[in-house]
């Protein structure tokens, strides 16, 4: 690791700022509750897929509290 990049060899990640890997571990532990070593584990790209699948979530979520009933006396069932 050099200038706060991650080097990895091959075929991994190359030159992936590290305040981007704390964000993601970041995200990732405080949605799905999962361990940092667990998290660390991963693949960049499967970490990178599952923070996209947890901001899907939350649009989706997002989305449908923003959704009024057409009866407003729908909300008292």
């Amino acid at each position: 690791m050099r200038c706060g990049r991650v080097f990895f060899g091959r075929d991994g990640v190359t030159g992936y700022p590290i305040d981007k890997i704390y964000e993601e571990v970041g995200f990732i532990a405080y949605y799905f509750h999962w361990p940092h070593d667990e998290i660390m584990s991963m693949e960049h790209r499967e970490r990178r897929k599952w923070c996209e699948e947890i901001s899907r979530i939350n649009r989706n979520l997002n989305e449908e509290g923003k959704k009024q009933p057409d009866n407003p006396f729908d909300v008292f069932r």
